[in-house]
Order: structure tokens, then sequence, then C-alpha cells
């Protein structure tokens, strides 16, 4: 974290004023980067993407790392990188890092790679190669689906275990507590699972 992202404001912020900022890194950039590998050259390429995935850990605004391998059988790739911010993903793609591994995988791949940014929950509902998008009515329905037990349930949790603490039970910090769980709990835990559990009927 650099000095500018410490905000050294927030240490004689209130508790309300804390509580009324904008929750950190809400943007949620995510790069998807789908690579084809030659069938011979899959071991070497399995090699390659164990020096991607710590370099890629280390640039600024990088919050995980993800590598979605192929079908049995099938030879695309597809990596995930979530950045906290457009700014930082476009770092790390305008680096002369990432240059030098692409130029590295060159010669593994059938064809160029294809990339793609996806911003907030966009990136659950993109669907794979060869299905059409999920209209948007069934992501509405989804994402209520999810929503609605979520602001249900979380708060009256919250409310439950910060009951007895009273620098925590106050309206600003509870809610913003029980904020970050739902955002935390959609984008970490429910969102990829329901996503796939669902992709028959949300692509249909």
């Amino acid at each position: 974290m650099t000095a500018d992202d410490r905000q050294p404001g927030l240490r004689t912020a209130t508790l309300d004023e804390i509580a009324g900022r904008a929750l950190p890194g809400g943007e949620t950039v995510t790069a998807v980067i789908q690579q084809t590998v030659k069938r011979e050259s899959v071991a070497a390429y399995e090699q390659w993407l164990k020096k991607v995935v710590p370099i890629a850990a280390r640039f600024p605004g990088r919050r995980g790392v993800n590598v979605i391998h192929p079908v049995a059988g099938g030879l695309q790739y597809t990596i995930t990188i979530r950045f906290d911010s457009l700014a930082h993903a476009q770092d790390w793609f305008a680096s002369g890092a990432r240059r030098q591994l692409v130029e590295e995988a060159a010669s593994f791949l059938e064809a160029d790679e294809k990339v793609e940014t996806r911003t907030g929950l966009e990136f659950w509902f993109h669907p794979t190669a060869g299905q059409p998008p999920a209209r948007r009515y069934k992501q509405f329905l989804l994402t209520l689906s999810v929503i609605y037990p979520l602001t249900m349930l979380v708060p009256a949790v919250v409310h439950w275990l910060v009951a007895s603490v009273p620098v925590l039970s106050s309206y600003g910090v509870e809610h913003l507590i029980a904020s970050a769980a739902i955002v935390g709990l959609m984008v970490y835990l429910v969102m990829p699972r329901y996503t796939r559990l669902m992709a028959r009927w949300l692509y249909k």
C-alpha cells in the first residue's frame, strides 16, 4: 500500500465520517485473458503460468489471480486478475513485465490471446465461448435472488453480533459492517458459485 493509499486523515475522522465514506475498492475491475495452447506445448505453458501468477500478484491494486484450466481434452485457458481500479488494471497491461511474459508465451499459443476488462458483477454474467449472452432480466432476477436473502439475514446477524459493543453498534458503523459483509459474500463466495450452478438457465 502506498502513502497515498493510507490516507492519514482517517486517523482523526469520526465514526460517522468513516461510515459515510464509500467502501474502498468499490470499482473492482476484472481482467480476463483467454489463451488457446498448442497441444504439444501444454507442459511448457503450465510452467510459464507458474511465473505469471506471482508476477501479477505483486502489482498494486491486485485483488486476486485465478487460472481456469480447460475442460478435459480442451486447450483454452482463462486467467482472471482482479484489481481495485481501472487505473491499476491498465498499469498491469501497459507494463514491460507483462509484455515480456506475453513474448515468452507466444510460441506456446495457437493464436493471439483475447483480453477483456470487465467491471463489477459484469464478470459473473459473461458466457463462455459459443454461448449467447445472458438476458438482462435473467441477470436481474439472479442478482435479486441473492441480494434479497442477504439483505434480510446479514444485517440481523451483524446487529446481534455487535449489539454489546457500543463503538460498533451505532447505526452508521453497523450499516457499514453489514454492507461490507454483503458485498464480500456476493463477490467472493456466492456469485462465482451461483452463476455456475444456474448457467444452464442463465444462458438458455
